[in-house]
């Protein structure tokens, strides 16, 4: 047989690109156009086609920032320097598939759905069969779905298999050939949960310090299952943040090895992940005072209204991480069922939105660096970077005046033998403020202020001299 007309399909999800188009359109459709992408859902009921085309209508993906193949892009260039005529063959719309084979430059023909014809399995291999002839094709593909492609191929080329595709294809006596293998999944989930962010929900545990319950058993129980329920749904709202921000992951020096954004884990396993976390996350908090997964749930909800909407809109947005901070310290006083001190939540409120000032400050000197002019999905261009800084600066000083103002008030001294020692606590908080605006300026800060203090040297000897400065006052 003459090679040169053995014509090269490929398929699109999982193969040519590491991802779902499906579920990548309802995404984006959902972020921004929600109330009409679950009108959408509705159009399942006449077929998966249907609801291809409506998302493909709702939803623009930005085609050159998916996450190709490395291995079926070159397969598919030496196909072309032979000869051979090299065929995107999708399940995906057509709208998409076009866009990829044009951006691409490298397809002689596309083959996709349409609002009547959901082109996969049976109707795919009809299809070929028809155009090129049983067996005067070969097939790049990934699932199970491809075997009656296959079955009709002269040779079958799997790239990352679903497990059980290769043994399928040597039951059925199907010549093949592993173009590349999935990787291990647990590297990928674990990434996903961004578990070195779990150190924020240590928060839970101020309210049980400052009402001095070290000792109690029963308050240290309770807090430590408050910071099992808000690490797991804090990883569940990760999740979701990260399927929501493919794109603009992408864009991201950084963020762009994200595991769901280069596609080492796939968007199901991303959505099936969320929505266990989630679960797992309220199951905990129920068996804490109710007040605790009231506050738990505000707190998802909160994490989904960011990631939705408010992270785009200034102003907004650093007072909804500031609320995130704050509650996980509601959360902790709720959980040993204690009343929150008034002193504590302004002291939180002011702290906590100078560090969400500080974030958005070293997101946007980071972007100046890098030579951007406005921060991708964010309400922020360079020209507010003296605006950031000069709202956050403020709000951390004034966390230290409420500080200031609590040595002086009358609930102190039930708690302090000496409390003037705690004086010394505002020159500390003074400095540590004012070093970590300073390493932001200078373009040096992790682009999350709690993460950076947690592993900075100066940021963990500051806490140890207010812990012990705190110890003396006892």
């Amino acid at each position: 047989m003459d090679e040169t007309a053995v014509a090269l399909c490929i398929d699109l999800d999982h193969t040519l690109v590491r991802t779902d188009l499906l579920l990548e359109s309802g995404l984006k459709a959902v972020k921004d156009r929600p109330l009409a992408a679950v009108a959408a859902l509705f159009g399942l009921v006449r077929g998966r086609a249907h609801l291809k085309q409506r998302l493909a209508e709702l939803a623009e993906l930005r085609i050159d920032l998916l996450p190709y193949h490395p291995a079926v892009l070159a397969l598919a260039a030496t196909a072309k320097a032979a000869g051979r005529p090299v065929v995107l063959a999708t399940a995906s719309n057509r709208k998409y598939a076009e866009q990829i084979a044009l951006h691409l430059g490298i397809f002689d023909a596309v083959h996709a759905s349409d609002a009547a014809t959901n082109l996969s399995a049976r109707i795919k291999a009809e299809r070929l069969v028809g155009l090129y002839g049983e067996g005067r094709f070969d097939y790049v593909g990934d699932s199970r779905k491809d075997l009656a492609v296959w079955r009709h191929a002269r040779r079958a080329i799997v790239v990352n298999p679903q497990p059980g595709v290769c043994s399928a294809l040597a039951r059925n006596d199907l010549p093949h050939e592993v173009l590349s293998r999935r990787t291990p999944l647990l590297s990928p989930l674990v990434r996903a949960l961004r578990p070195h962010q779990w150190l924020k929900n240590t928060l839970v545990f101020v309210p049980l310090l400052a009402a001095h319950l070290f000792l109690d058993l029963h308050a240290i129980l309770g807090a430590v299952a408050a910071f099992l329920a808000f690490s797991l749904m804090a990883s569940a709202g990760y999740v979701i943040n990260d399927l929501l921000d493919l794109e603009a992951d992408r864009r991201h020096a950084r963020k762009r090895h994200r595991p769901l954004a280069c596609g080492d884990l796939p968007i199901g396993w991303g959505l099936a992940l969320a929505a266990v976390l989630a679960a797992v996350a309220a199951a905990v908090g129920a068996w804490l005072p109710p007040l605790f997964l009231v506050v738990l749930c505000a707190y998802f909800a909160a994490t989904l209204a960011y990631s939705l909407h408010l992270k785009r809109r200034m102003t907004l947005d650093v007072l909804t991480l500031a609320g995130l901070y704050t509650l996980r310290v509601i959360g902790g006083a709720a959980a040993i069922g204690i009343p929150l001190s008034f002193w504590l939540l302004a002291f939180s409120m002011f702290l906590f939105l100078s560090l969400a000032y500080l974030k958005r400050y070293a997101e946007l000197e980071s972007l100046r660096r890098d030579g951007g002019d406005w921060a991708s999905g964010r309400g922020y261009g360079i020209k507010d970077l003296e605006l950031v800084r000069g709202l956050g600066i403020p709000a951390g000083y004034s966390a230290v005046m409420v500080l200031a103002l609590y040595i002086n008030s009358p609930e102190v001294g039930a708690l302090y033998r000496d409390p003037q020692i705690i004086w010394l606590v505002c020159p500390l908080l003074l400095y540590w403020m004012a070093r970590t605006w300073s390493i932001a300026h200078r373009g040096l800060m992790h682009d999350d202020p709690l993460v950076f203090a947690i592993a900075d040297r100066g940021s963990q000897a500051t806490l140890l001299l207010c812990a012990l400065t705190l110890w003396f006052a006892l």
